[in-house]
């Protein structure tokens, strides 16, 4: 059997993160280049996003294709890894260290 993409889950996971970073739909249109009913039609899975659109989106949110899609990966554990990766690149180590201690505790 192939596998599908459940855009529904693509959409609320691209809706989430755009929440998350604060963006408005109409934000995220602008850095994707399309219009801000697209962006919504997506979220909404009332539309299939295109690979072009969706790479302009995981680009415009500071994520990879691989994190929007996770959710629906067997194993989505080295899409999280990655994530978790982005999210601390650009922390000084201070903040690494609190992070450290976090997982640490979990």
């Amino acid at each position: 059997m192939q596998p599908t993409i459940d855009y529904e889950k693509l959409g609320f996971r691209i809706k989430s993160l755009r929440i998350s970073k604060k963006m408005t739909q109409d934000n995220l249109a602008q850095a994707v280049g399309c219009n801000v009913s697209h962006i919504s039609n997506v979220e909404n899975c009332h539309t299939k996003v295109s690979l072009i659109t969706l790479l302009a989106i995981a680009n415009a949110l500071n994520t990879s294709i691989d994190y929007l899609l996770s959710n629906q990966y067997e194993n989505a554990s080295l899409a999280l890894d990655n994530e978790i990766l982005r999210a601390i690149k650009g922390c000084d180590s201070e903040k690494k260290e609190k992070v450290l201690k976090i997982i640490s505790i979990l």
